[in-house]
């Protein structure tokens, strides 16, 4: 029997009998936690809104014969602000399903815990797009996850890109390729297989300048710079799996 507390965030709940409630916690120090929080259903629960989607607090969990629950919940923020703007709810559900694809228990993920905190606090708190906001994330999330897309030479043959192109997307491969790598691979690709997409060059210029300076420089981005569509594809490619809440988001 061990008592701890752990500061996490609610990626996803499932209610339980009559007032109870599943739920999956994202620690950073303890990656993925499964655990119940009894009669929070109820509305006179202290902790009623413990067990809602981006809760952020400190729980205390109760571990005993491989099951965990919550005894008492210290609720930092609830961002329910981002109930109020269904975009922005569709966003920020969708980087909690993201975030829950790739963490494991008792795995430390201070940085992308960090990332998504940082990303739920924007959309929650300020007023800019939510496309820079997600391809950001995505940008980071793939970073974090071991694919950060290569941006400064071709997948293929390695010849160093420069500032103005013209810049193709290879998917599967990871990244950039020259115009004529991306001209030979249309040629032998198999049906159904991604081709190369081109890319703008300020496009380009944001993602490089995205991973070298951090979360800083998405404040004020203009939305043509920032490939969202491309960076969720490519997110989703890597990890192998589409993601459910995905189909929700905001038509492009």
């Amino acid at each position: 029997m061990i008592q701890t507390e752990n500061t996490a965030i609610v990626l996803r709940h499932v209610n339980y009998r009559d007032n109870d409630r599943m739920v999956t916690l994202f620690s950073p120090s303890r990656g993925r936690i499964d655990a119940i929080i009894r009669n929070c259903r109820k509305p006179k629960s202290h902790n009623l809104n413990a067990g809602e989607l981006f809760a952020l607090g400190d729980y205390m969990l109760y571990e005993a014969g491989g099951h965990v629950t919550v005894t008492s919940v210290h609720l930092i923020e609830t961002f329910y602000a981002l109930r109020q703007d269904y975009s922005r709810l569709t966003c920020g559900t969708y980087a909690l399903s993201l975030t829950e694809a790739v963490i494991e228990p008792e795995q430390e993920r201070q940085e992308l815990f960090m990332l998504l905190l940082h990303t739920l606090s924007r959309l929650a708190f300020s007023d800019q797009p939510w496309r820079p906001l997600l391809a950001g994330f995505l940008l980071h999330f793939a970073a974090c996850e071991g694919f950060k897309p290569r941006l400064n030479h071709c997948v293929s043959c390695g010849t160093r890109l420069g500032e103005e192109g013209p810049f193709f997307f290879d998917l599967p491969g990871g990244g950039l390729c020259c115009a004529a790598c991306a001209e030979k691979r249309k040629r032998v690709s198999r049906p159904g297989e991604p081709k190369p997409e081109p890319l703008a060059a300020e496009e380009v210029r944001w993602m490089r300048q995205a991973l070298q300076s951090g979360t800083a420089s998405w404040l004020n981005t203009p939305e043509a710079y920032a490939p969202f569509s491309l960076l969720r594809r490519y997110a989703e490619t890597r990890l192998g799996r589409r993601i459910r809440s995905g189909t929700l988001l905001p038509e492009e």
